[in-house]
């Protein structure tokens, strides 16, 4: 069974990706801070880590930058959602190591097809 890190505090966004991804198959695992994303992506070995880009409370860039640097976490993909006139935080994150970047839109229209690629 894959695995998805879901470093996402807003219930919304939580709730719409558990319920793509359960019939899918997928198993999710939720972080609340940066510490328990570090942590649990190398506990889990996760497929997929998705981001709330605005979520200061999982520091996602500089969370995102310690992955990209750890050889045991790099090659994790890397989704991460935004408000889609945050265009700094967008260059940002990409510089970061982020290999997805859209806004809550897309990612919300997306999603079925993101999760699916992981079933």
């Amino acid at each position: 069974m894959k695995k998805i890190l879901i470093a996402v505090n807003g219930m919304f966004f939580a709730g719409r990706v558990r319920a793509v991804a359960e019939p899918l198959g997928l198993a999710l695992t939720f972080a609340k801070q940066a510490e328990q994303v570090l942590e649990l992506a190398r506990r889990e070995q996760p497929h997929l880590i998705i981001f709330d880009l605005n979520d200061s409370r999982c520091q996602p860039l500089e969370t995102i930058r310690q992955m990209k640097a750890d050889p045991e976490l790099a090659g994790i993909k890397v989704i991460g959602y935004l408000s889609h006139v945050q265009v700094e935080l967008h260059r940002q994150a990409v510089q970061a190591g982020c290999d997805q970047v859209m806004p809550k839109s897309a990612f919300t229209q997306r999603l079925p097809n993101l999760l699916s690629e992981q079933a």
